[in-house]
């Protein structure tokens, strides 16, 4: 298959290029920057010049492909509901471009993106193949740049590491090779309209998260109150206290989707998360 993909030299969309490739498809990749594009040419892509900003750029990737993946979005946190605007506006252009084709188009769901999401639903009516993907709040794996970095460099900065109250909140994780493979499954498989879960750890007790780093920083593990996370987490004080589980049975009986690779924990023991 001749696939288009947004976001492809991401942290995700880098994996999920190399999936698409060793699967077989022709992948092209939407990129802005000289050095982006080397990066996919080394890989065994072809480059797609524009972003997800240029709507005729992305109707035209759109127009010479057998099937979209659309990982493209930015993440400034500043002004979120700028970037789910952007969001919106790419997939509205390119599920019309894709509009009674019969073509696959997956994309990525966004906190607050019920928009987009409700666009792509739309799609499924009108002759595209459509597909949701609902990853967590750690994807992890080498070169991470989420959520788990975030909090090794606030214990690194404090001098511990924290946990708010008991830490019993829960969150699912999963590993960026196993989303990846998710994605291909999503292009070859998934039905229209279906929504599909990226869960591999169900839920993670926090406290369990933070031990681990205190451990590998040699830095105390500390419970902290609710009055004392935001001071301590920062914009990532809400989410540190959330009990968010998630089960993705429904999706691997869908799709016969496995996560095999390394759970969270046993990732965050390996040495790549602390080396820089």
């Amino acid at each position: 298959m001749r696939v288009f993909v947004t976001g492809a030299t991401g942290y995700i969309g880098s994996a999920v290029i190399r999936e698409l490739i060793d699967a077989g498809h022709q992948v092209t990749g939407l990129v802005r920057s000289d050095n982006s594009a080397a990066k996919l040419k080394e890989a065994g892509a072809e480059v797609h010049r524009g972003d997800i900003e240029d709507l005729d750029s992305l109707r035209s990737g759109v127009a010479a492909a057998e099937g979209v993946i659309h990982l493209a979005f930015n993440h400034d946190f500043s002004n979120f509901a700028g970037a789910l605007t952007t969001d919106l506006h790419a997939v509205e252009a390119m599920g019309a471009a894709l509009e009674g084709s019969g073509k696959p188009f997956v994309i990525t769901t966004h906190a607050n993106g019920a928009a987009a999401e409700n666009v792509v639903l739309s799609l499924a009516e009108r002759g595209v193949r459509t597909s949701i993907v609902e990853l967590c709040p750690s994807v992890h794996g080498a070169g991470d740049t989420g959520f788990v970095p975030r909090l090794i460099n606030i214990a690194k900065t404090k001098g511990f590491s924290a946990y708010i109250e008991e830490g019993n909140n829960r969150w699912p994780a999963v590993h960026r090779l196993d989303a990846a493979h998710l994605y291909r499954l999503a292009l070859e498989e998934a039905p229209a309209g279906a929504r599909l879960d990226g869960v591999a750890d169900e839920g993670v007790p926090f406290r369990d998260i933070a031990s681990v780093i205190g451990k590998q920083l040699n830095v105390p593990v500390v419970s902290i109150s609710r009055e004392e996370a935001e001071t301590h987490f920062g914009f990532l004080s809400t989410l540190s206290m959330l009990d968010i589980p998630r089960s993705s049975i429904a999706t691997q009986e869908l799709l016969g989707w496995r996560p095999v690779q390394p759970a969270l924990i046993p990732d965050l023991e390996q040495s790549h998360y602390f080396n820089s």
